[in-house]
Order: structure tokens, then C-alpha cells, then sequence
């Protein structure tokens, strides 16, 4: 595939320590995917004026101030630049912490589709996804698996989310996998992915590379 072709994802990070190595081993292993990893400053400062470039922008940041609200001098542009999110169609993944992130932010609740993010977590709980709907385009022909991943007990996705991916475990919450429209972005939203277990998992791979595909419009 030619480099036009592949997927441009920025994959946006910060405020969350994770395992890079075992992170940019997953994203080089999705097919017709150019993801660039990048520091929340570096994506909302935007100095190559880049940002709307991407087909799809990936969150795997865990902010906890709501932008604009003082603090780093990142901030105003922050707000600026997260607000912009949806006005065209430029896809949007939210991806395991980036759910936790901004925790009483109106804004990025919506984005989510989670009204109450208050939540608990569990690391390392042996969980078995299950396929709400395998006729999806990310969870077409897939099949139930098992995986170990840390885990939130948060309230579920609404009713204006199509659901993909649930989980029935006492610390967990319900929906793992789930789509939304938030303006005129495509929005997915993954609970799972939180260390090697899972970058390394085969189906995580495949979801999170049909996620981004599709997020993408592709």
C-alpha cells in the first residue's frame, strides 16, 4: 500500500504513564496505518499547522484539569483546539484512559457518550469480551475472546451509542467497545487496552486497527 493510501492517525498522549515500546509495537503492526504518536502540547500548539491533516485522531491521554481552567500554559490552546473536535469529519478513537480524561468536563462527557465518569479500576482482571454485534464493520465475523486488562466500573454508554463489545464482570462496567456521531465525527470508544497484555492480544490488534479504519470513513 502506498503511503498516500495508509490511514494518517495521530495518536494523541499525556498525563498517563503506559509501556511505549510494547504501545508503538501494536500501532506498526496495523495494516495501512501511519499513526504518529504525539504529546497533547504538541498536537493542540500544532506548530506544522498539521491537525486537521489526520484522517482520524486517537486519544490515549489522561488529563484530569478541565482545559482553560489556569494551571500549564498549554491550556487555552488546549481548549481551543479539543472544542474544534467534530466540526468535520475527521474521525475520533477514544481509547482506554482517554475515557477517565477531563472528569468534569461537559464537553468531553458528550464526546463519550458517559454522562457520570466517576469510576473505580482493577488491574490485571481476567475478562471475557463479548460480540454485542458481529455485523458492525469493526466487529464483523469476530468472535467472543478472553484477555487480561485493567478494568473501570463506570457507568455504561447511553442510548444514542451503537454497542459492540460488553463485558459481564463484577468490576467491570458493561460496555467496552461502543460508536457514536458527535457533531459530524465518527466517534469510537474502547475501555480496553491498558498494557502489553493487551497491545500484544490479536483481537485488541484487529479492533483497534478496524476502530481506526472506520473512524477514518474507510
Amino acid at each position: 500500500m502506498s503511503d498516500s493510501a495508509k490511514i494518517k492517525a495521530a495518536v494523541v498522549t499525556g498525563s498517563h504513564p503506559f509501556d511505549v515500546p510494547a504501545f508503538q509495537a501494536m500501532l506498526r503492526s496495523l495494516e495501512g496505518i501511519d499513526a504518529y504518536p504525539q504529546h497533547m502540547e504538541d498536537f493542540v500548539c500544532d506548530v506544522a499547522g498539521r491537525r486537521g491533516w489526520y484522517d482520524v485522531v486517537c486519544f490515549y491521554n489522561m488529563h484530569t484539569e478541565t482545559p482553560g481552567k489556569g494551571g500549564p500554559w498549554y491550556q487555552q490552546p488546549m481548549k481551543a483546539a479539543l472544542e474544534t473536535l467534530g466540526e468535520t469529519g475527521q474521525g475520533i478513537f477514544v481509547l482506554h484512559h482517554a475515557l477517565l480524561a477531563f472528569p468534569e468536563w461537559p464537553f468531553w462527557s458528550e464526546l463519550v457518550g458517559i454522562r457520570d465518569r466517576s469510576f473505580g479500576y482493577y488491574h490485571g482482571e481476567a475478562i471475557k469480551v463479548e460480540v454485542a454485534d458481529p455485523r458492525y464493520p469493526i466487529t464483523e465475523g469476530l468472535s467472543d475472546w478472553e484477555m487480561i486488562d485493567e478494568t473501570y466500573t463506570m457507568q455504561s454508554a447511553g442510548p444514542d451509542s451503537e454497542i459492540l463489545l460488553t463485558v459481564d464482570h463484577p468490576r467491570s462496567m458493561k460496555t467496552v467497545g461502543w460508536t457514536r456521531r458527535f457533531r459530524n465525527a465518527r466517534v469510537f470508544c474502547l475501555e480496553l487496552g491498558h498494557d502489553a497484555a493487551a497491545f500484544e492480544h490479536p483481537m485488541f490488534r484487529t479492533v483497534v486497527g478496524r476502530g481506526l479504519r472506520w473512524c477514518a470513513g474507510r
